[in-house]
């Protein structure tokens, strides 16, 4: 891995293609606060459904992050933005 490619020390890619995102905050999901996620490998159909609710391209990353984390979109709308940051740079590295 080049270092352009290098993640930093709160993402952490796991075999499956999947990633650990360590947060800041902490997000409140499964009825407790929560202080990383895992993304799965996103697949087109991801980014497909994400895009059919036709509300913009904000709330289309919103819905996209919590599919591939399995939380609802909510849980991912009230993150702190710092944490915010961290989830759009995994998927960033999930894309390619």
């Amino acid at each position: 891995m080049s270092n352009e490619n290098k993640l930093p020390d709160y993402l952490t890619e796991n075999p499956d293609g999947s990633m650990n995102v360590a947060l800041v905050r902490g997000v409140l999901a499964d009825g407790g606060k929560r202080m990383g996620l895992t993304l799965r490998e996103p697949a087109v159909s991801d980014m497909l459904a994400a895009e059919a609710g036709g509300k913009g391209a904000a709330m289309s990353e919103v819905t996209l992050i919590a599919n591939l984390a399995e939380v609802p979109p909510e849980t991912i709308q009230n993150a702190k933005m710092r944490d915010y940051s961290r989830l759009q740079e995994a998927l960033g590295f999930l894309n390619g």
